[in-house]
């Protein structure tokens, strides 16, 4: 009886002893996958759509969420060097203890924090964060709190940097001055007429350039509107292209094309008596939906999908410094405003014209900057089906390249006239020069 007894003992003690074991292996799965990541993105993405963020500003609020979960995902890295010290004015310090830390955890953890400064609906995102805590909290509550502290740590950092970047200074600096008759200067276009959006844009703290001004593109064509004059050969053929794409109809390859890269969030809708905005996603949005596009086509780990995201961001965040400081520098007027005034007054664009000076394509210079920047990471010819487009209503569209892509979203300009010839093989170039500064001066593995 004594032996049955001790069997017994010993058979509850086995019992109770892996089910602790059990319980301790349970909580130690806390799964972070690339997937996760490209969740975080996503969500923010939907946030900036919803709160209606300018071009500029919207790749302001990519750029440093991905710093900061970069930095806190690499911090003792052996293969991925921390930016500190690489990106402007950015210095880092590490956290003192590692210790049951899970670095991804942290990563998105400092990614979270870090995006809830920089959006309107902060609720939205805090719901949201709070939903994936208390998840990760249940699966094992010392790892979540270690790698909580270890990521605020370093979001802490970035958002104290991100602070100092000038940006809240342009928050309170005047507007755009459209008081002037010379006829080469941007004024409002159909049909809210909204005034010229961030012009003070070349303040903001650059990323990886020298100034806002280091790869100043030459001047435009000379305005004029002597029918043999450079400049007036470019606002014709933004003219005579409208002509030609108009007979093909509605469902030309150029109306597609014009459409797919539209990338406008202030599109104005008008029904009866009421004007309401149209939500869509920025030009820098897109090319963060194509990088990824490209992860999720490459398997990317986690490692080299925060390190993509980064790398991107970056370039998109200074490629609308550079641009935006050649904006309001050559001030020049939009086609819509010519066209209008001396050719055909009731000529409209395939797109709504965006709110600012024309010189040099915006949707040009980030797309030469991102390609450039995601050939170096996924290679050349490589070929994707960019369905980033689809949640807005359009179909998706094949490339062989990014370079290719970014060859038809500068053209797309023309094509919905809104831009001349020159800002968007000029743009091009642009963005390549950013890029080609970012590949020289940023080392991001050992």
């Amino acid at each position: 009886m004594k032996n049955n007894s001790y069997i017994y003992i010993l058979l509850i003690s086995s019992i109770f002893s892996f089910t602790i074991i059990s319980c301790k292996k349970e909580e130690q799965k806390i799964v972070v996958t690339p997937e996760s990541y490209h969740g975080l993105v996503d969500k923010l993405t939907q946030i900036m759509i919803h709160d209606v963020f300018s071009p500029p500003v919207a790749s302001r609020i990519y750029v440093y969420p991905n710093i900061a979960a970069y930095e806190a995902l690499n911090g003792n890295s052996k293969e991925y060097k921390s930016l500190s010290n690489q990106l402007n004015k950015l210095k880092i310090t590490k956290p003192s203890n590692e210790e049951d830390v899970n670095h991804q955890l942290s990563s998105l953890i400092a990614y979270l924090d870090v995006a809830k400064e920089l959006i309107f609906s902060k609720e939205k995102l805090l719901q949201y964060r709070d939903s994936l805590y208390n998840q990760w909290e249940k699966r094992n509550p010392a790892v979540f709190n270690n790698s909580k502290t270890y990521g605020l740590h370093y979001s802490k950092q970035i958002i104290d940097w991100m602070n100092k970047d000038n940006y809240a200074q342009t928050r309170t600096m005047p507007e755009h001055n459209v008081f002037s008759d010379d006829p080469a200067q941007w004024k409002p276009t159909p049909p809210s007429y909204m005034d010229a959006i961030e012009p003070h844009w070349n303040k903001i703290r650059t990323f990886t350039l020298d100034s806002a001004s280091q790869f100043k593109p030459i001047p435009p064509p000379k305005f004029s509107l002597e029918k043999d004059s450079p400049f007036y050969k470019e606002l014709i053929e933004v003219y005579n292209t409208h002509k030609e794409i108009s007979k093909k109809g509605d469902s030309s390859e150029e109306i597609a094309i014009a459409r797919f890269w539209d990338c406008n969030p202030y599109v104005s809708v008008t029904k009866g008596h009421f004007m309401f905005a149209s939500k869509k996603i920025t030009p820098g949005a897109h090319w963060i939906g194509i990088c990824k596009i490209a992860c999720l086509k490459s398997k990317f780990d986690f490692e080299k999908t925060v390190y993509a995201y980064t790398k991107t961001s970056i370039s998109i965040a200074d490629a609308f410094i550079s641009c935006w400081d050649e904006k309001y520098r050559s001030n020049l007027v939009r086609p819509e405003t010519l066209i209008n005034n001396y050719i055909d007054e009731d000529w409209e664009p395939i797109l709504q014209t965006p709110p600012f000076p024309e010189y040099t394509s915006g949707h040009s210079v980030v797309s030469g900057a991102a390609s450039e920047t995601l050939t170096s990471i996924f290679g050349d010819n490589f070929y994707f089906n960019d369905t980033t487009e689809i949640p807005y209503g359009l179909p998706a569209r094949e490339f062989k390249s990014f370079r290719k892509a970014a060859q038809e979203a500068a053209m797309s300009r023309l094509y919905g006239g809104i831009h001349y010839i020159s800002a968007i093989n000029l743009g091009l170039t642009q963005g390549h020069a950013v890029f080609n500064n970012h590949q020289e001066k940023i080392n991001y593995t050992y």
